[in-house]
């Protein structure tokens, strides 16, 4: 199964979402690869430690290689390295994607990552691939490439405002290019119940009938921790309440999958 976490909007956990969720995919047994197409490569940074500008094998490279009038030398593997955790691999970002965008998007390599994903998913069993806070070249690549799109909403009414024209942006791409992409569900992050407009703002949600997926994620400082170790929370602190909502929301994935 292959997923695309999707939001135009900024700061709303997309690179923690994916992380996390690849993470516990991986924990459970199943062979998963995420594919870090935002040049600020904040998916690479949390996996790796660190980020890769020097490094060779990245997305940047992938999408490099399609601008060459030669046959390609390597397969789509070749540009997938290893992370500290077993079972979970990483094509990682880099920041030359930004500068690699006009030139991809003026020679229309629009389908080569779901042609570079298909020849993987024999290998990997789960694909989740984080994208820029952006309707762009690499978002629209995810969103053709994918199978479900995972929205991720932080509960302010900009958010909500914003979230009508992607899924608008996300019906085009399904009616233009790929009729497998399905909306998985709308992910509420950094939920606190307590607060009055979150409960209001996800009720509307829900009374219009959007797919917003249970359990909501909840708000918590653990999790800049685990940022800042480049830990995800499955190896940082099963037990925690957030561990345990993430792992519930990826068991719910698994069963619609």
């Amino acid at each position: 199964m292959r997923y695309v976490v999707f939001n135009q909007k900024g700061g709303v956990g997309k690179s923690t979402i994916t992380s996390n969720l690849a993470a516990i995919s991986a924990h459970q047994g199943l062979r998963t690869l995420v594919v870090d197409l935002d040049p600020q490569g904040n998916s690479t940074h949390y996996l790796l430690g660190g980020p890769q500008e020097d490094a060779e094998v990245s997305a940047a490279e992938f999408f490099e290689q399609t601008l060459r009038f030669s046959a390609r030398d390597k397969s789509a593997s070749d540009y997938v390295v290893e992370t500290p955790w077993e079972n979970l691999h990483l094509m990682p970002s880099h920041p030359v994607l930004e500068e690699l965008q006009p030139k991809l998007e003026s020679r229309y390599k629009i389908y080569k990552l779901r042609d570079a994903l298909q020849e993987l998913e024999e290998e990997y069993d789960r694909i989740y691939i984080d994208t820029p806070p952006a309707l762009n070249f690499y978002t629209r690549s995810a969103l053709i490439a994918a199978e479900g799109c995972l929205i991720p909403f932080d509960c302010d009414d900009f958010s909500r405002r914003a979230l009508y024209t992607l899924l608008d942006n996300v019906q085009e791409i399904q009616t233009d290019h790929n009729k497998d992409l399905a909306v998985s569900g709308i992910v509420v992050n950094q939920f606190q119940p307590r607060a009055n407009l979150p409960q209001q703002l996800v009720q509307e949600l829900i009374d219009e009938g959007l797919p917003v997926l249970q359990p909501y994620l909840s708000s918590s400082v653990k999790i800049r921790e685990s940022h800042q170790l480049s830990k995800p929370m499955i190896h940082m602190d099963a037990r925690h309440k957030l561990t345990q909502e993430l792992i519930s929301l990826h068991d719910l994935l698994g069963q619609a999958a």
